[in-house]
């Protein structure tokens, strides 16, 4: 078997809230005098089988109450980038969603501040990395449009905007306009899509959204127009197959969309999502397929989709592919 933490790669769909293991999370519980059902790490992974989304959302949300402070939020990113290191990642572009934190009462400076520094401290280490401002799409389309203001002020830490949380009954259509306002910023765009939500869901993300990739995009593969359309038009779909099979978007890992996808010629990319919830970072992602029959030009095809949907100028990637020609070090 492959030592995928030793395979240079990129990972563009990870969300830093779904990095806080459960060690740091009761670290952060104590130090800002949080509550929690319990303050065995054991225990409380234990809990972390899931139904389906919004299962895990509703643990994923009442977790994030132990984030207050500015040195919460760069000890968070900072867990998740040395994790990244650690599993090969030479790129990462990472979802943060401060929008639950602001609701909480968190100042948004405590947010941003905590994980740019953390970032910046990361690059210095030689890391590739980038931030990408996550709306949750449940809270509005206003409540997007009103973040997406506040953020002005730290433009130059954001690449990218995304969409995530509970799909069905939030279609993208509804986050058009801010979607818009984002690319007149220069920000680039992408979407959780075909999760839970059907074919039409991706579909709006590309029309109403103008998205350059598109977060799991499980259910496209139902729409043979429209596979062909992502496979054209070289669309990166960023799956997560240890999340998608924990939430029960895929019954098992050998049936996982990835293998069609790629049969099909779409721009398929692996990610770990949330890993501290799904059993391990973008290197065990890469494993559990390669455990069910993946192949090693499939897997490789996987890598070097990574870095051809990074949103990194062509210096930097010519750059990033010539280090995934030799292992991580």
């Amino acid at each position: 078997m492959t030592d995928w933490s030793a395979v240079p790669k990129a990972e563009i769909h990870l969300h830093l809230e779904g990095a806080l293991e459960s060690e740091l999370l009761v670290e952060l519980a104590q130090r800002n005098g949080v509550p929690l059902p319990s303050y065995d790490p054991a225990v409380l992974d234990a809990r972390y089988r899931f139904g389906d989304l919004q299962d895990f959302l509703d643990v994923y949300f009442v977790n994030l109450a132990v984030m207050r402070t500015e040195q919460d939020f760069h000890d968070l990113a900072a867990l998740y980038l040395r994790r990244a290191r650690e599993a090969g990642v030479v790129r990462a572009e990472s979802f943060f969603n401060p929008m639950v934190h602001v609701r909480a009462g968190v100042p948004l400076e405590a947010v941003m501040h905590g994980y740019a520094g953390a970032f910046a401290d990361a690059r210095r280490d030689g890391l590739s990395c980038a931030l990408v401002l996550d709306f949750t799409r449940d809270l509005g389309a206003e409540a997007a449009d009103e973040m997406l203001t506040a953020v002005a002020p730290y433009r130059d830490l954001i690449i990218g905007v995304g969409l995530d949380s509970t799909e069905i009954g939030y279609p993208p259509s509804l986050f058009r306009d801010v979607f818009a306002r984002a690319a007149a910023n220069g920000l680039h765009r992408t979407c959780h899509a075909g999760e839970e939500g059907d074919a039409e869901y991706v579909r709006q993300a590309l029309d109403d959204l103008g998205v350059e990739r598109v977060d799991h995009g499980l259910r496209a593969m139902e729409d043979p127009e429209l596979v062909r359309r992502l496979a054209d038009e070289q669309i990166a779909v960023n799956v997560c197959p240890l999340s998608n099979v924990a939430l029960r978007a895929v019954d098992r890992m050998e049936v996982h969309p990835v293998f069609a996808m790629l049969e099909a010629g779409i721009r398929v990319t692996v990610s770990s999502d949330d890993p501290a919830y799904f059993g391990g970072q973008v290197d065990a992602n890469f494993a559990a397929l390669e455990q069910v029959g993946a192949t090693e030009e499939q897997l490789a095809a996987i890598v070097a989709n990574s870095f051809a949907a990074a949103w990194v100028d062509d210096a930097e990637r010519a750059e990033l592919e010539v280090r995934s020609a030799a292992p991580a070090g």
